[in-house]
């Protein structure tokens, strides 16, 4: 949950990175912002369209194409406003990774996965921002047992 991994951010911000920026009240707002941001307008967007195409099928459903649309004309607003926020910074709060840039990650992952990442793609910035974020080592070992859908699992 993002309560959780606030938490466990904050707790241990001495030990690795400062996932919030707690050293500094304007950058920690950012985030904060951002979290919010990610919370609000891209999950409700991006989690219906990860919905009808990896947990239908496991229900035996077929995607229903009319809610992938809504949601996708949805995402894209939001991408649209993330494009032209990460043409001024290399990550959504700033120029450093944050808990806002983390919580996208599971996400986006399997989205990518689906015929739409061209809606990812065909924005230069977010796109940037996507390769990025994703390829960090941590991610990379975390993302090898992200298997939910795939044929056996």
């Amino acid at each position: 949950s993002r309560a959780i991994s606030a938490y466990v951010a904050e707790k241990y911000k001495e030990a690795g990175h400062d996932l919030i920026r707690c050293q500094s009240l304007k950058e920690a707002a950012e985030v904060k912002v951002w979290m919010e941001v990610e919370s609000q307008q891209y999950h409700p967007a991006i989690s219906p369209i990860i919905f009808q195409f990896f947990a239908a099928p496991l229900q035996g459903k077929v995607p229903d194409q009319a809610i992938i649309d809504e949601n996708l004309e949805k995402l894209g607003k939001v991408l649209d406003v993330y494009e032209e926020k990460l043409s001024r910074t290399k990550y959504l709060a700033g120029d450093f990774y944050s808990l806002a840039d983390l919580f996208h990650l599971s996400f986006t992952y399997y989205f990518m996965k689906t015929p739409c990442a061209n809606l990812i793609n065909e924005r230069p910035h977010v796109k940037a921002w996507w390769e990025d974020i994703s390829s960090r080592p941590a991610f990379q070992k975390v993302a090898s047992a992200m298997t939910f859908g795939e044929k056996g699992n």
